[in-house]
């Protein structure tokens, strides 16, 4: 019997400063056997930096979003399973091997990973409470990690999925589906770190975004049921 493939696929766009760092900590992880790194129309200098590092590369020439990289990789990969991370984690990737394993053992479909509270205050928490309250109404699931991007799938709960959408809607969607198609989930505690979105004017310009396209993808699941 061949062995089971396990993919890690990483959306970037302009990651050039911990990119190398995070497929660093990808590499120390003997479960993984492919890593793929997707560029999302990065204009720093991501892409002279991951030629460099020996993954597979899916190039999108412009910037698209996090969600529409998802996809192409869930699209265009071969796997069993997929390993979605994300590109600012740095040598804390290695922290995947604890959403891996209980999903490549059996004991779970799919896993995502739940973060420490962050030492430095964001937001107002409006995005989170909309994930969470929208997964609660479709599910009757209470999680905290509906919005994490860090998870891992078996390919079978990817296929049963009838609505994938390519913006910040894509890991709510997600979750909802394979929640009620019937697949057991485990939330994991990890030790992992990344940028958090200020309370600057960019900061909250990218968290009414991702509201929106949150609140537009649990409206399109409530219209299909």
């Amino acid at each position: 019997m061949d062995k089971e493939k396990v993919v890690a696929a990483v959306p970037v766009y302009n990651e050039a400063d911990r990119i190398g760092d995070t497929v660093a900590g990808l590499k120390n992880v003997d479960l993984i056997d492919e890593i793929l790194i997707i560029n999302d129309g990065s204009v720093d200098n991501t892409a002279e930096i991951i030629k460099k590092l020996n993954v597979s590369i899916i190039t999108v020439p412009q910037n698209r979003g996090k969600g529409y990289a998802m996809k192409i990789a869930i699209k265009k990969m071969d796997y069993d399973y997929i390993a979605f991370v994300d590109g600012d984690l740095g040598f804390t990737s290695t922290e995947v091997i604890k959403l891996i394993e209980p999903v490549v053992s059996g004991e779970v479909d799919f896993t995502i990973a739940k973060f420490d509270i962050p030492k430095i205050k964001g937001g107002f928490g409006f995005v989170k409470d909309l994930a969470k309250k929208g997964v609660f109404f479709h599910t009757r699931e209470e999680m905290d990690t509906s919005l994490s991007g860090q998870r891992v799938y078996r390919k079978e709960v990817i296929e049963s999925m009838r609505y994938i959408p390519t913006h910040y809607g894509i890991e709510v969607a997600m979750t909802i589906q394979a929640i009620n198609n019937g697949y057991k989930f485990k939330e994991i505690p990890v030790s992992m770190t990344h940028r958090y979105s200020d309370r600057s004017f960019k900061g909250f310009k990218h968290r009414g975004r991702q509201f929106w396209d949150i609140f537009k993808t649990l409206l399109y699941i409530s219209f299909r049921r």
